[in-house]
């Protein structure tokens, strides 16, 4: 497969999945998210991990918000990304109440405000929660297309855990891959 054959498989596989996401019910979407935080708080990777990067879910996606608060009352430190669309560059920031501190950033996404960043080095993290539109079970992961996981996996730490949550909807059989593309270890689905 060429890199043009691959970023086309993407860009279609991106779309039939985002489309699946967008008319799955909100109950749907919140009881689902539930059953795969209570996945999540149980493993041993997230009991043992001290500080946690999580990402700041959207509309659609597996709800992170309120595992967020969730793992903050369980004396968890919670990293998030905070994005730079000048250098295409992700750096984090400790949060302690989301509700709070966070606006509306690049793409839509939440963020912490200005007066609410307090950066952490990537290094102290433990366990990152990422983010993809699909994921197959290799541990594959299509993102939303700008990098900035594939840029922040590929320097992250040998001793950082890494996992994806999802939705059945977003399990595909065998996603393609390009060389600068960073897979999970896991992928927490119901």
């Amino acid at each position: 497969m060429t890199n043009t054959d691959i970023k086309i498989e993407k860009q279609k596989i991106r779309k039939e999945i985002i489309a699946k996401l967008k008319i799955q019910e909100e109950e749907e979407r919140i009881r689902k998210s539930r059953a795969i935080q209570e996945k999540l708080f149980n493993l041993p990777v997230f009991k043992q991990a001290k500080i946690i990067m999580f990402y700041i879910s959207a509309g659609f996606e597996v709800d992170t918000l309120n595992m967020i608060k969730e793992a903050i009352k369980l004396g968890k430190t919670i990293a998030v990304p905070v994005l730079s669309q000048d250098n295409r560059k992700m750096t984090l920031s400790l949060v302690s109440g989301i509700d709070s501190e966070l606006e509306i950033g690049p793409y839509g996404i939440k963020q912490p405000k200005r007066e609410y960043t307090k950066p952490v080095s990537p290094d102290a993290i433990d366990l990152v929660v990422v983010p993809g539109v699909a994921f197959d079970s290799a541990g594959r992961r299509l993102g939303r297309g700008k990098g900035y996981y594939d840029r922040f996996l590929e320097a992250k730490e040998e001793r950082t855990r890494t996992l994806g949550l999802a939705f059945k909807c977003q399990i595909v059989k065998n996603l393609p891959q390009s060389s600068h593309d960073r897979s999970v270890e896991q992928v927490i689905s119901t």
